[in-house]
């Protein structure tokens, strides 16, 4: 595991530690994740994640998201819903509503359901690719940029817990949600300012 995941990783870890959230992490099992990056195609970088730091049942808070990471157990079992056929083969073409095959889950919302999805199409040089997500309930997926790679959003989701330990977690007002979001935007833009750009997290 290359340095960069390994401080979005222990960045992620302490913050779930100082905001109290109980996370479970652990290591995955070597033929289970062998089967997943054959048949997803992951990136080195996810795929040294789960590894590593396997989130068993890990959900990040702040006053305007709550995220689940997809663990090795459950990784497959989410594809269904959007990347596989009525066969249990992953799509092979966009669908009507546009979902791409080379996207693929590793964690859902907890308020609203919304997916989080690597674009595997994107593998850059250091085997890692964007993290996306897009607005469940509608007729098209409209996709957004939340990170430029997997240690990214690691690392920005580090930092919205960083910030949300000034903010109350249970208060989910407009105006709360939206002095949190004003001050994670230049956190975000000081890492990744593409993720910025992209729209979701402000």
């Amino acid at each position: 595991m290359d340095t960069d995941l390994q401080e979005s990783i222990s960045a992620l870890k302490t913050s779930l530690e100082k905001l109290e959230l109980p996370a479970s992490f652990g290591r995955a099992d070597p033929a289970a994740l062998a089967h997943l990056k054959s048949r997803f195609e992951l990136p080195r970088r996810y795929a040294e994640f789960l590894a590593e730091c396997d989130p068993i049942e890990v959900e990040t808070a702040t006053p305007s998201e709550r995220i689940q990471l997809f663990g090795t157990g459950d990784l497959e079992t989410e594809q269904q819903e959007f990347c596989l056929d009525d066969s249990g083969e992953r799509i092979e073409t966009p669908t009507k509503n546009g979902w791409r095959p080379s996207w693929i889950l590793i964690g859902r919302s907890g308020l609203l359901g919304d997916p989080y999805f690597l674009d595997v199409a994107n593998v850059d040089a250091e085997g890692d690719c964007p993290v996306y997500t897009a607005m469940s309930g509608t007729d098209v997926w409209q996709h957004k940029l939340c990170a430029s790679s997997f240690a990214m959003f690691v690392r920005i989701l580090a930092i919205t817990m960083e910030v949300a330990l000034d903010f109350d977690l249970d208060d989910y007002d407009p105006d709360n949600e939206r002095v949190f979001r004003e001050a994670i935007g230049p956190r975000i833009r000081e890492v990744d300012p593409a993720a910025v750009k992209g729209g979701h997290w402000t």
